[in-house]
């Protein structure tokens, strides 16, 4: 009976010390120490992070292969599936884990960085985000229209879209942007698809005349068409909030060393241009974040 309790205590041990090994993120020494960094980015999510014939591809794991390869370390890529906000997703990657799987990161990548966001508080006052630090922008974002030159002459503002149908993904900025903007007038001719590349493909079938999303997205499936046919709109977005916005990362707040070493590594590559030549080997327009204006090389 002692054994068989002894036994079960030891089990029990074992598996916290398992659970505990994996639920925590890391220091940078214990990175160095482990010769090894665990790098969490979106699955499914290209030009950014997606898998090809099994291969892993993208700009975020292009950069996040420069990272390890700076701090002379391997890499280990943790898919991160989307929650319903970037607080379940920081939660689930960066300090607590999934309730289905404890794992998490010493490092996530497409974060938002922007310091009324970092400083968010909830209802009672207490910070949202005091377990992570956000950190490092590597590029700004923003949003971009493509269509179909040969069915809209010029999309000079967003009152064509009146007449002409546009698609978007699901439950994205641009859907809602668009079923609500003057008074629901394009909201007719909104058309909703579960993703981009879906949206893109509506648009090469004439399903639809135009397709918003994030420009480096836009961008990088406009390399893949008729770039005289689909073409990039040059518009303004009214009453959309942010017409653009920076993309950073983020790790468990107690582990700033990590994020100097890391900051240090993302500054050298924006300025010294291999951040750029990352976005355009993915066809993948790119604006480096006014962070690093007057940074020298």
């Amino acid at each position: 009976m002692k054994n068989n309790i002894l036994n079960a205590l030891i089990l029990c041990l074992s598996c916290c010390s398992i659970i505990c090994s994996t639920a925590f993120a890391r220091s940078y020494d214990d990175i160095i120490e482990s010769k090894e960094i665990t790098v969490a980015v979106y699955r499914d999510y290209a030009p950014f992070s997606y898998q090809e014939d099994g291969k892993e591809k993208g700009i975020d794991i292009e950069v996040a292969k420069h990272i390890a390869k700076e701090l002379g370390v391997k890499l280990h890529i943790k898919w991160a599936t989307a929650d319903e906000d970037v607080e379940g997703d920081l939660r689930n990657n960066i300090w607590k884990g999934h309730y289905l799987e404890r794992t998490i990161a010493d490092l996530m990548l497409r974060i938002p960085y922007d310091q009324a966001y970092s400083n968010l508080r909830d209802d009672i006052g207490e910070p949202v985000h005091e377990q992570v630090h956000m950190f490092a922008p590597y590029h700004t974002e923003s949003w971009k229209i493509i269509f179909n030159k040969t069915k809209i002459d010029d999309v000079s503002t967003m009152a064509v879209f009146q007449y002409h149908n546009i698609g978007v993904e699901v439950d994205s900025i641009p859907q809602f942007y668009l079923l609500s903007v003057f008074n629901g007038r394009m909201a007719s001719k909104t058309k909703q698809f579960p993703s981009l590349p879906l949206a893109i493909s509506a648009m090469q079938s004439q399903k639809v005349d135009a397709v918003m999303g994030l420009r480096s997205q836009i961008s990088h499936y406009q390399a893949q068409l008729d770039s005289q046919t689909y073409v990039l709109a040059n518009n303004a977005f009214p009453m959309i909030g942010k017409q653009q916005w920076d993309i950073g990362m983020a790790i468990k707040s107690d582990y700033r060393q990590l994020g100097y070493a890391i900051g240090d590594i993302v500054q050298a590559m924006v300025v010294q241009g291999t951040m750029k030549n990352i976005f355009t080997q993915y066809n993948a327009i790119y604006q480096m974040p006014d962070y690093y204006a007057g940074i020298e090389e």
